[in-house]
């Protein structure tokens, strides 16, 4: 083989998006409105801080994922009742209009923390209804063979947005104000609601009278929302995919001792904190863009226990170095290794899920991203309080390791499970 074709089957398969022209919109609009997503939260975060200069202030923006907890199961509910297509134009249109919202209160100079907050809490929430019906779409829009690499294509673009988003609005805060990352992000809704029009209804495909999944799908509230938890709970595949997945963002994932282990091993150097906080990004970053193989594992569940692990180990090892080059390369290890998970459990999630369900699946999925890595911090925090920040971010990390092997070992189908993607639906 030569050296050309090597690299291409390192590269990520673009099939997908090559064959596909509503995915391949979905996937450009998606990534516009990624990077916009990311200067408001960069903008939000920096509107507070130059109003209070205060690190609670900051903090207390977190607390905006508590109604993630509820809401987030009530939209998945939502999406396995209605058409998915119209619940997601809805709810990005009011989002645009948050966004809308923001960049106003900043042109008119308001300063006003309340508002920021509310605005803040508005968006979480719509986030949580939007974002189950959304994750949907994918196994409508490829084939089942072609799952995997359409999902590494969007881990790949949500790489790019973690990266690049964030720097983007530095420069265009510094040169123009925050007011023009809250404008920005507006205009980023267009590329994705225009993509979002152009499909066609995604109502949900009931299976026969008398099924399970068929009869939850009438109803709707917390009725609903509690049998989609109660299908995850037969399906142990998916209880040990949410674990492993909750295992890696309680324990392996301590953001919040990057400042003190900074100041104790390395300096304390505001530079060498960025350095630390990138390192992730960049290693997920490579990883997604070398992920073709990715899209070729059959031993899913095999994968992600072993991309886990080997998360915890890297932070483990993070922890207890006071060499700059050998930490970076720990957390981009780790970032690495966080990509190919990430990868592997959406699509055993999407493959082992019936499409009346995906929904309310799609949205536990949801909840654990979007709520593991505060309470993480919230942990390691903890811990860090009780012993030394070295001895919690390597306990965590070593703790991360540990529980994947277990949670291995509680799930042998898990370890075993080859994917054999089902039919689409629709």
């Amino acid at each position: 083989m030569s050296p050309g074709a090597r690299l291409a089957r390192l590269l990520p398969d673009f099939g997908p998006a090559r064959d596909h022209p509503a995915y391949r919109r979905l996937l450009a609009g998606g990534q516009l409105s990624m990077l916009g997503g990311a200067m408001t939260s960069f903008a939000v975060v920096l509107q507070i801080w130059d109003l209070t200069r205060s690190s609670l202030a900051v903090g207390l923006l977190g607390l905006t994922f508590v109604p993630v907890l509820v809401v987030g199961l009530l939209g998945g509910a939502l999406a396995d009742k209605t058409d998915r297509r119209r619940l997601a134009l809805v709810t990005s249109v009011f989002l645009m209009a948050v966004s809308a919202a923001f960049a106003a209160q900043a042109y008119a100079g308001l300063g006003q923390l309340w508002l920021l907050y509310a605005l803040a809490l508005v968006q979480a929430v719509l986030q949580a209804i939007g974002a189950p019906a959304r994750r949907t779409f994918m196994p409508r829009l490829v084939p089942p063979e072609q799952l995997t690499a359409a999902i590494a294509l969007n881990t790949l673009s949500g790489r790019i947005a973690m990266l690049a988003g964030p720097a983007l609005a530095g420069l265009i805060a510094a040169a123009w104000g925050v007011r023009a990352c809250y404008a920005i992000d507006t205009a980023s809704f267009v590329a994705s609601l225009y993509a979002t029009a152009r499909l066609p209804a995604m109502r949900p495909v009931m299976r026969p009278a008398g099924s399970i999944a068929g009869q939850a799908v009438g109803r709707l509230g917390l009725g609903a929302a509690a049998e989609g938890l109660r299908f995850i709970g037969r399906q142990p595949l998916l209880v040990a995919a949410f674990l492993t997945d909750l295992d890696a963002m309680l324990l392996g994932l301590p953001v919040a001792l990057f400042p003190a282990l900074n100041a104790a091993h390395f300096g304390g150097s505001p530079r060498t904190l960025g350095l630390l906080n990138a390192a992730v990004g960049v290693g997920g970053l490579v990883s997604a863009v070398l992920s073709g193989p990715v899209a070729r594992v059959a031993r899913q569940g095999r994968g992600m226990l072993a991309g886990t692990m080997i998360w915890g180990a890297a932070i483990a090892c993070f922890g207890l170095t006071a060499s700059l080059p050998l930490a970076l390369l720990m957390l981009a290890v780790a970032g690495a290794a966080d990509t190919l998970t990430v990868t592997f459990r959406a699509a055993m999630v999407q493959t082992v899920t019936p499409d009346e369900l995906r929904g309310r699946v799609s949205s536990v999925e949801y909840i654990i991203g979007t709520g593991g890595a505060p309470l993480g911090n919230v942990e390691s925090g903890a811990v860090a309080s009780l012993t030394t920040p070295v001895i919690s971010t390597v306990a965590g990390g070593l703790g991360c390791l540990a529980i994947a092997a277990l949670v291995g070992l509680m799930f042998p189908a898990f370890a075993r499970y080859r994917n054999q993607p089902a039919g689409r639906g629709g």
